[in-house]
């Protein structure tokens, strides 16, 4: 089995990495930090604002049992990817929407899925599309955090946002 890497920051990390557990075909999503300057940061140093990271999920998937396209059409039903650097109540630059691409062939994936979401929305759609710098995997209590704490995932019911 050949295994692929994903990364999508769609606000809260807890419930994004959450939804992508869910989808079969993934074999792991894990909880961290991308896009930023400071090299290996805290969750403290993030939401402080100094470190350019967002909070994001690197997912690692059979692409076998599921595609590219179809991590990116969860990651557009699970935010609202025409707020800026936020997702309901959770506001910063830690928050923004992004698709870290690893590779040329995911860029392409990308970019013409956000064209085709577009025309779903009125607002446009300020989700960044950028190569996927290093990843840093969050501090441990965030990992499986629903599994971990129970509660209500912090993401958007699919279908629910346009």
């Amino acid at each position: 089995m050949e295994t692929k890497i994903a990364t999508f920051a769609a606000g809260c990390f807890w419930g994004v990495e959450s939804a992508f557990r869910e989808l079969p075909g993934v074999e792991e999503a894990v909880s961290g930090y991308t896009g930023g300057h400071a090299e290996n940061p805290t969750y403290r140093q993030v939401c402080g604002h100094g470190t350019g990271h967002a909070e994001a999920v690197e997912v690692s998937y059979d692409p076998q049992r599921v595609t590219y396209d179809q991590l990116l059409d969860l990651f557009w039903q699970i935010h609202d990817p025409t707020q800026l650097n936020r997702q309901g109540p959770d506001v910063g630059d830690q928050y923004r929407s992004a698709i870290f691409t690893h590779g040329p062939e995911q860029e392409q994936a990308a970019i013409a899925s956000r064209d085709r979401e577009q025309k779903k929305h009125s607002r446009p759609i300020v989700t960044q599309i950028v190569p996927a710098p290093r990843f840093w995997p969050a501090e441990e209590y965030h990992q499986r955090y629903f599994e971990k704490n129970g509660g209500a995932a912090c993401h958007v019911i699919p279908g629910s946002v346009r």
